[in-house]
């Protein structure tokens, strides 16, 4: 099994996480600082993403339709942990579930949904270890538009700069254009909720 570890960027207080969107809300949030309606549906699941290559990988560099601006978003590792604690894995695991019926009930009732997917390299190949993706619904997303964001910055210029060096053949500028992204220090319960691997 491949391992699970959360990467990102991170401080004392803060954790940076990535979305994609089409411009029109991207720009909305820069200037409100947040995300709020008309452009941003408050009742659709929104998915938050610790680890920029997996997003440059779902978002095409900013190539896909209605991803086309990567937004960095600095939120608070409080709103981050709370995430994770209110959380639920999209698919069964018998280390975390006693049975399918526990888990689909706890599914249907979680504001969060947890996934762990191959975490993506430079030329966004599948690498040897899984990265997190994170889904907000209902309450966590009020607590993420309220309550968790510090800073939102539209990237999208400095992602297509790496990819222009990795297209080019450069990729060693490239490796060296990425976000420094460390290992998160998740508590030891914490972990063991997610199905995160632990010594």
């Amino acid at each position: 099994m491949l391992e699970r570890k959360i990467r990102g960027i991170f401080d004392d207080d803060t954790i940076v996480v990535y979305q994609a969107y089409n411009r029109a809300i991207a720009e909305a949030a820069v200037d409100l600082q947040t995300f709020a309606p008309p452009t941003f549906k408050m009742d659709r699941m929104t998915w938050i993403k610790p680890s920029f290559l997996w997003m440059m990988y779902r978002a095409g560099w900013g190539s896909k339709k209605d991803q086309t601006n990567i937004l960095e978003i600095q939120i608070t590792r409080s709103g981050f942990e709370w995430a994770l604690e209110n959380s639920c894995l999209s698919h069964f695991s018998s280390k975390i579930h006693a049975s399918h019926e526990e888990w689909k009930t706890t599914l249907k009732a979680s504001p969060v949904r947890l996934q762990w997917d191959p975490e993506k390299g430079l030329q966004l190949q599948n690498l040897t270890y899984r990265s997190i993706q994170i889904g907000l619904t209902g309450v966590a997303v009020h607590h993420f538009t309220k309550d968790w964001i510090v800073k939102i910055s539209d990237i999208t210029n400095e992602c297509k700069a790496i990819h222009s060096e990795i297209k080019a053949g450069n990729l060693a500028q490239a490796q060296r254009m990425l976000p420094q992204e460390e290992i998160y220090p998740t508590p030891r319960s914490l972990a063991l909720k997610i199905n995160e691997s632990v010594a």
